[in-house]
């Protein structure tokens, strides 16, 4: 028989929380967008692309030349970081073990970022990772990259291996301290991507974005973001600067249990990218909640399922779901689940079964998977054959 479309109209389970809320969101990064049928006029700000991010929900809420390829300076190092967190994580590295800074780490000109390191010295992986995030240091990412890969050139290829792994599909590395080069780019989109996958996969280094200032061989330097002073709420992320690129934040902040993630790009002056990426933050946080509509592993609803050891199987979500929804808006918001029928066994749990779409005052505005909560295997052949009766008259 063929499929058809079986609509389902749901109410939104108004006696679970719908407060703002932290989720272990399984996506990498945006892949979501919370629509363009909001109230609120949204900022313009002074710069060539930004996008703001809600990593409670991984919704896109503003979206300003997101997709066009840019170039990202020193918000590069946020994959060499990315990539370092790994080499930890499969104890190819550890935070006490000694790198020795190769001569190429010393090549930087006297303007660029540097931790000041010199060739031929040992230095923990701890003190590189502040001076590659705090500092900003060149010499402390080739460090890094040279010690983790050999060489340069086989970092770049770890690094455009995770790229893509994770999605940023506008993005290129050619070198692991983000030098211009016509081949390198990345793009707002992609970096919140990143952003996103460093907070989810490795919260237990996140607070290294956060600090305001590093000292090493007794010489003092301040993390370039100045988010952290402006803003209260703001703990992180990477500041870049180049010439042809401009200025350049990737910046998060969280209140209670909603975190917020900016990207910006090619601001005039450092304290612009400042000042324009807490104007775009603050538009987040006062014109959206990120509330909770399911619990994970809640049945959001029962299925008829054919030739299965069950007639019925629940489906939801493995993980809380979290949907950023304009400020007084809960109301207007309306779900209807789309499903592919007849559904027939085996069913695995974790297997797509349908679509919850969401709409905002009669207009769409979200959709996510429905996934089974629970296995249904093939039924014997005597209940198949009475199943494949019935479905004929269906």
């Amino acid at each position: 028989m063929k499929p058809i479309l079986l609509f389902l109209i749901l109410l939104l389970p108004l006696g679970t929380s719908a407060q703002t809320a932290s989720s272990s969101n399984e996506t990498a990064g945006p892949a979501k967008s919370a629509g363009q049928s909001i109230a609120y006029e949204a900022p313009h700000l002074a710069a060539k692309s930004y996008l703001l991010y809600d990593y409670t929900s991984s919704q896109i809420l503003l979206n300003q030349n997101g997709d066009a390829r840019m170039e990202p300076a020193s918000l590069t190092k946020l994959m060499t970081a990315y990539l370092t967190f790994d080499a930890l994580k499969h104890g190819t590295l550890s935070l006490q073990q000694e790198l020795t800074v190769p001569v190429a780490a010393l090549r930087s000109k006297s303007d660029e970022s540097r931790m000041l390191l010199k060739a031929g010295q040992t230095v923990s992986v701890d003190d590189l990772l502040h001076g590659l995030i705090v500092q900003s240091g060149n010499d402390a990412a080739i460090t890094l990259a040279v010690n983790i890969a050999g060489s340069e050139a086989g970092f770049v290829d770890m690094m455009n291996q995770e790229a893509k792994r994770l999605g940023m599909n506008n993005t290129h590395f050619t070198n692991p301290v983000g030098m211009p080069d016509a081949q390198h780019y990345s793009s707002a989109v992609d970096l919140a991507t990143l952003a996103a996958a460093l907070l989810r996969d490795y919260p237990q280094h996140y607070p290294l974005f956060s600090l305001r200032n590093y000292t090493f061989n007794n010489v003092a330097q301040a993390n370039r973001n100045r988010l952290l002073w402006l803003d209260p709420y703001a703990d992180g992320m990477k500041t870049g600067h180049t010439e042809s690129a401009g200025f350049c934040l990737v910046g998060s902040a969280q209140r209670e249990k909603h975190r917020l993630i900016s990207v910006m790009f090619g601001a005039e002056t450092d304290s612009l990218r400042a000042t324009e990426s807490q104007q775009l933050l603050n538009y987040g946080f006062q014109n959206f909640d990120a509330v909770r509509l399911y619990q994970k592993n809640q049945p959001v609803t029962s299925l008829r399922i054919w030739k299965g050891t069950e007639s019925h199987i629940d489906v939801g979500f493995r993980e809380d779901l979290f949907v950023s929804i304009p400020k007084g808006a809960f109301a207007q918001i309306k779900a209807t689940m789309e499903t592919h029928q007849p559904l027939l066994a085996p069913i695995t749990s974790g297997q797509q079964l349908g679509t919850l779409k969401l709409t905002l005052a009669d207009k769409p505005y979200a959709e996510y998977p429905l996934v089974a909560l629970d296995n249904v295997p093939v039924a014997n052949v005597f209940s198949r054959g009475w199943d494949s009766i019935r479905l004929m008259f269906q």
